[in-house]
């Protein structure tokens, strides 16, 4: 089974990301791709997020019509910040004969280095690292943390890097859907539309749950 795993926050779930979950999802040739909600992330302020309930309804909602995708609330069943090193160690124990992708956006990539055991990380998972919309894809091995290099070797014809577990980086260039939760969240608070950039039932459930109303800008 070769299984992608998104994490995030999802705060709310919204199109770009159910259009890179499908488009890792082919180009590896997943079985299925696993969206992991976090409950307690570990580098944004927890007054930001909306409940962990709300955020794992919608994208249970978001991801109804696509088989290939499933969703998982693990990381509201174990206590402490939602660590991906974490999160990935559990997978692993519970099904030792899976292959993971673990997908990360660029810009998150590049702070790798501040993540908890990353280095554990590449030894975990395949890790799919996709260009957000405007950002261009770097040079594969320049763009690895310098304290793993080593670990690495780079095939220029497969345009991968090897892992000397047998995992690799595969870098890819996403669909440009310049959408984020951020705006979603700023239109909602300013009672604009946010249709088209959220699944239907995800936007109704936004409205008839009062969600982000009351967030203040400066937390947007």
């Amino acid at each position: 089974m070769k299984t992608g795993i998104l994490g995030g926050t999802f705060n709310p779930i919204h199109f770009a990301h159910l259009r890179i979950a499908e488009e890792v999802r082919e180009a590896c040739a997943l079985d299925e791709v696993l969206f992991i909600p976090a409950a307690l992330p570990p580098h944004k302020a927890e007054q930001v997020a909306a409940p962990f309930a709300d955020r794992l309804a919608m994208v249970q909602m978001a991801i109804a019509d696509n088989p290939g995708f499933r969703t998982s609330d693990l990381e509201a069943r174990r206590k402490g910040k939602s660590f991906s090193v974490d999160t990935l160690e559990i997978l692993r124990a519970t099904d030792p004969a899976a292959e993971y992708y673990f997908i990360v956006g660029l810009d998150s990539f590049r702070d790798i280095s501040a993540w908890k055991e990353y280095g554990r990380l590449f030894e975990l998972a395949h890790m799919v690292v996709t260009a957000r919309p405007g950002v261009e894809l770097p040079d594969p091995f320049a763009a690895l943390p310098v304290a793993v290099r080593d670990d690495f070797c780079y095939d220029g014809q497969l345009k991968k890097l090897w892992h000397r577990s047998g995992n690799t980086v595969i870098f890819l260039e996403e669909t440009r859907l310049d959408i984020s939760s951020t705006l979603i969240r700023c239109k909602v608070a300013d009672g604009e539309s946010i249709r088209y950039l959220v699944p239907p039932t995800v936007a109704d459930y936004i409205v008839d749950h009062g969600l982000y109303r009351t967030v203040k800008k400066g937390n947007l």
